[in-house]
């Protein structure tokens, strides 16, 4: 990873903090996206600290909005003209329903519209890394939760019935009809795009949380997996040399994975393109 320039989203702690950590300790030059300049700060110092040679770049952002979104991409296109790792892993689980400055559902905002309009707003940068040999990838950050989501295209925003779980299983199934559709449309462009199932990890994932989900989330956690060990999926998807050329695959545990029969579906793959890009104001 020596030379090579990498994104990660969601790095101020969890799993997005042991992704950047890692890529740092391999060489790479990395840019930590997250919404507290605080913790931005904090863990750019804990990481140089780890990695002295490493150049790490900060991007504050909250990834729920869309000029958010896009405000930071120009920073990073202005930083950064070439990109060789996208990895889009900024997510959270909301017990109530709120929804956004854009009037979007939070999570479906967050978890899914994040990735799509990040991504979108850094797609040239790939394409430019690609024509010189670059080989760039994107890790979309996904979850077997996926394996219980619907895409409600009449309720997408959860307004008649909403529940923590079945929006987040929702937006994680977004992930993985995302990569696929994406994954068509730029193979010819010499990039890589794939998602992950990190885990079961212990992370500040639904700590904000209450009710039964809440309660429930607290019992299991003494049973998850460390974020270092959630963090290896998306770190050998970004970076195995193994892995040069494939594109448009779901990977657990460090391999390929069938992923759910709604998420292999390319129609519904291709209307939940358009809709998500009717919803940043994106037209391709």
């Amino acid at each position: 990873m020596q030379g090579r320039v990498c994104l990660v989203t969601g790095a101020t702690g969890g799993i997005g903090y042991e992704t950047a950590l890692s890529l740092a300790r391999r060489g790479a030059r990395v840019g930590l996206v997250g919404r507290d300049a605080g913790k931005l700060a904090g863990c750019a110092e804990t990481i140089r600290a780890a990695a002295p040679e490493a150049r790490i770049d900060t991007y504050k952002a909250d990834l729920s909005s869309q000029a958010e979104i896009r405000r930071v991409a120009g920073e990073i296109r202005a930083a950064c003209p070439q990109l060789h790792v996208l990895v889009n892993n900024a997510g959270a689980i909301f017990d109530r329903r709120e929804t956004t400055v854009d009037g979007i559902e939070r999570t479906w905002a967050l978890d899914h519209l994040g990735y799509v309009l990040l991504t979108l707003e850094l797609l040239d940068t790939l394409a430019g890394t690609a024509e010189s040999g670059g080989k760039p990838r994107i890790v979309n950050v996904a979850s077997a939760a996926h394996y219980r989501g619907h895409i409600d295209f009449d309720d997408l925003g959860g307004a008649r019935r909403y529940g923590a779980m079945r929006a987040y299983s929702q937006a994680k199934l977004g992930n993985v009809l995302f990569t696929y559709a994406l994954a068509r449309r730029i193979a010819s462009r010499g990039i890589m795009a794939n998602c992950v199932h990190p885990g079961v990890v212990d992370t500040g994932f639904a700590k904000n949380t209450g009710g039964l989900f809440g309660t429930a989330w607290s019992l299991i956690r003494p049973f998850l997996i460390s974020p270092e060990r959630g963090a290896r999926t998306s770190l050998h998807v970004a970076t195995s040399p193994d892995l040069d050329g494939v594109t448009g695959r779901y990977f657990s545990n460090g391999k390929p994975k069938t992923s759910s029969s709604e998420s292999r579906d390319e129609a519904v793959q291709e209307r939940l393109w358009r809709v998500s890009l009717q919803q940043v104001g994106r037209t391709g």
